[in-house]
């Protein structure tokens, strides 16, 4: 019975020693693809048994902008997933981008109840609570408080607070609030493939939760998810999330500017793309040609491949420097001791880390999912980085049911905000 899913609830192996197993699935719903990575979460860790990707036709930036075209992509990534784990689906981690999502940070401070008494979870959650108080418009929903660090009375940086005296509780918290028709939109295209939407996480933050070391947010990273529609930034300063954001840039304007520099059709370009591309010219040989289609069945032409790259070159260039830039408006870039972390699948390009180096002034590397077994061959690449990271998101999550004591990390409104989108979808 090895690799068998319960048929209705889709979260059970049973291995061949006849215990159960939980199965944990990552759908990451992209601007360019749609990919489902199927994790099994074991004694030893957790193993990927199954991934499936099928192009993405339905979002523009990240943001849903056909039903009907995103729920295929999603049924025939799901399909391939089932196929290769062996196993049913009907409940996912799915991620969230666009340039609709922002973040902030914000302090909640309450007094600890009985006075001088040791702080537990209700003090815990109440101040978190209180944190989360912030303006938003009634089109945006909180989408993660996240807790940076606690202060009991005078004494910061404390990370779990329960247990320790005190009168006064503060929390300092990261927010990510997010357009609420644009999650329900993703809860509405999974719902319509039989699908469970467990949870909504940005991709960033799972993309981070797949790449990143802990010594790495601990020391100081800025983590850069270029995707196909946007570049997503997550900063992590002494181990906690300082800032979110998305830039409205990524890896499919290199493919539209191929297009047109080299008049040829756009699947062409993105095949070009993969195959040749380089974000620096000076690594491309000048004698070197490639063959291009041309549009409407003109005859193909030859061109150097440092053509190609000068059209790639600057559009990188572009997007680095914008990075660049909203790291500087942050005020972090000087407590950023580990550099910048980039993934996604627009990084693969070769010269990708060469430039962001020199563009961003910091130690760069490029980063693929960690922490994970099975079908690491296949998954150890930039382009499933979010995708793992759900399942890795999916996996803590769980840990969490068990520990209560790490539960200010989930967002306690989840539940009823998607109870309240289950509602007025159905």
């Amino acid at each position: 019975m090895e690799g068998w899913c319960h048929p209705r609830e889709g979260r059970w192996t049973v291995n061949g020693m006849g215990r159960r197993e939980e199965i944990i699935v990552g759908l990451d719903i992209g601007t360019t693809k749609v990919a489902a990575v199927v994790g099994q979460l074991t004694e030893d860790g957790i193993d990927i048994i199954g991934i499936g990707s099928h192009p993405s036709r339905g979002l523009v930036k990240g943001v849903v902008v056909n039903i009907e075209n995103t729920v295929g992509s999603i049924t025939e990534a799901i399909e391939q997933a089932e196929q290769m784990a062996g196993c049913e689906i009907s409940t996912v981690y799915a991620g969230i981008a666009g340039g609709h999502i922002r973040g902030v940070n914000s302090t909640g401070i309450v007094a600890v109840k009985p006075k001088g008494g040791e702080i537990c979870r209700a003090d815990v959650d109440r101040v978190l609570e209180a944190a989360k108080a912030i303006p938003i418009p009634p089109d945006r929903e909180i989408l993660h408080t996240i807790p940076q660090e606690f202060v009991v009375d005078a004494q910061d940086g404390v990370r779990d607070p329960i247990g320790i005296s005190g009168v006064r509780l503060e929390a300092r918290v990261h927010v990510v609030t997010a357009a609420v028709m644009s999650a329900q939109n993703i809860v509405k295209c999974a719902q319509r493939c039989g699908l469970t939407v467990a949870d909504i996480i940005l991709a960033p933050i799972a993309s981070a939760q797949a790449c990143l070391h802990d010594d790495e947010r601990e020391l100081g990273v800025a983590l850069v998810d270029i995707g196909g529609g946007t570049a997503d930034i997550v900063i992590y300063v002494d181990g906690a999330v300082v800032h979110t954001s998305v830039l409205t840039l990524g890896g499919q304007h290199l493919t539209n500017d191929i297009a047109v520099g080299l008049r040829t059709p756009t699947a062409e370009a993105e095949r070009i793309k993969q195959k040749y591309g380089c974000a620096s010219s000076s690594l491309v040989d000048p004698e070197e040609t490639i063959e291009v289609p041309g549009v409407g069945g003109r005859s193909p032409k030859v061109v150097p491949r440092q053509d190609l790259c000068a059209i790639i070159e600057p559009r990188v260039e572009e997007i680095f420097s914008m990075v660049q830039r909203k790291i500087a408006e942050t005020g972090y870039a000087d407590l950023l001791a580990s550099g910048v972390v980039i993934t996604g699948g627009a990084t693969i390009l070769e010269g990708m880390v060469e430039l962001a180096d020199e563009v961003l002034g910091m130690p760069v590397r490029r980063g693929s999912p960690i922490g994970v077994g099975g079908l690491t061959d296949v998954v150890r690449s930039p382009v499933y980085s979010t995708g793992a990271g759900l399942v890795l998101y999916g996996a803590a999550h769980a840990a969490d049911v068990e520990r209560p004591s790490r539960k200010p990390e989930k967002e306690a409104s989840m539940l009823r905000r998607m109870k309240d989108w289950f509602k007025e979808i159905l």
